[in-house]
């Protein structure tokens, strides 16, 4: 409810300081730019929920975009290669999630380790340019088509909002998840098989990020290596802002999203102001850390 109210106030704010911000053409314009974290977001939120990190979505989202324009370049049909980018999203979660369950390795430290693994990838495969030349027709047609008045990008972001949410409140890995964060030995001696359950929402995030790398190679119409750069940040503060605990146990995939359009929001209604881009990392910064005080001020009065 905190972040609905703050979400209504800034839409009346901006709305008032511009004249083009409450337009539907502009909706259309954030949604699109908020897509990609909001998909990647439904699965960081779920692993944060159980207590983990994934600081690697960035990277991941670079080299399943990469790779996908090489394989459609290599004459692979584009579904094809659409999968297996996404597949090789997911084997990089199967590998975080292996490092952390297996071998024991701090959530923070194994994503640090893939995100560079995986940017280096990524300009490994594409010898350090964009690939933008053999790519078919059709390879921007995600990332930049509509159906009817709606970009096919929020279309698709709502369909996995729908999918996630029914999983964090309607089935037994979200139940599971929430018990794994909420006491991690009391999970385990309940009989839940904590460490399938982490590889799992590994595996998803990996996913995710991979279907965002594929979005957004789409959108932008190359292969670039150097895109996502500071993306993981962008997920971590719409699901700390959407009221996800760092410490697990808590999280709603719905606040994840209303905290995305927030940022979101506030971007995009600078932009129309004629901020300066570096301004709104200063605020990112500040959104993040009002966030993580603003949830403890509240835990202590419920407390």
């Amino acid at each position: 409810l905190v972040i609905i109210l703050i979400l209504i106030i800034v839409v009346i704010i901006l709305s008032l300081l511009s004249e083009k911000f409450l337009t539907f053409t502009n909706f259309n314009n954030v949604s699109r730019q908020v897509a990609l974290v909001i998909i990647t977001g439904c699965g960081v939120t779920l692993l944060m929920v159980s207590g983990n990190l994934d600081l690697s979505v960035g990277s991941v989202l670079a080299l399943t975009g990469v790779l996908c324009a090489k394989f459609a370049v290599l004459g692979i049909p584009l579904w094809a290669s659409i999968i297996l980018a996404i597949i090789v999203g997911g084997l990089i979660g199967i590998l975080n999630g292996l490092m952390v369950v297996k071998l024991k390795i701090t959530s923070v430290i194994a994503t640090i380790g893939t995100m560079c693994i995986a940017r280096g990838l990524a300009f490994i495969f594409c010898g350090g340019k964009s690939i933008n030349v053999g790519l078919p027709k059709n390879f921007d047609y995600i990332g930049r088509s509509f159906v009817g008045p709606f970009p096919l990008p929020l279309i698709i972001f709502v369909f996995i909002v729908l999918i996630f949410y029914f999983i964090e409140s309607k089935t037994i890995l979200g139940k599971y998840t929430f018990a794994i964060g909420g006491n991690r030995v009391a999970a385990e001696l309940s009989g839940i098989n904590v460490g399938s359950i982490t590889i799992l929402l590994y595996i998803l995030v990996g996913m995710l990020a991979g279907l965002s790398g594929v979005i957004m190679g789409s959108k932008l119409g190359v292969g670039q290596p150097n895109v996502g750069i500071g993306f993981e940040f962008d997920v971590i503060i719409a699901v700390v802002l959407g009221g996800t605990s760092l410490a697990g146990g808590e999280g709603s995939i719905i606040g994840m999203v209303v905290a995305a359009f927030i940022v979101g929001f506030l971007g995009n209604g600078l932009n129309l102001l004629g901020v300066h881009t570096f301004y709104q990392d200063v605020l990112k910064g500040v959104v993040l850390i009002g966030a993580i005080l603003l949830d403890r001020v509240l835990k202590e009065k419920i407390k």
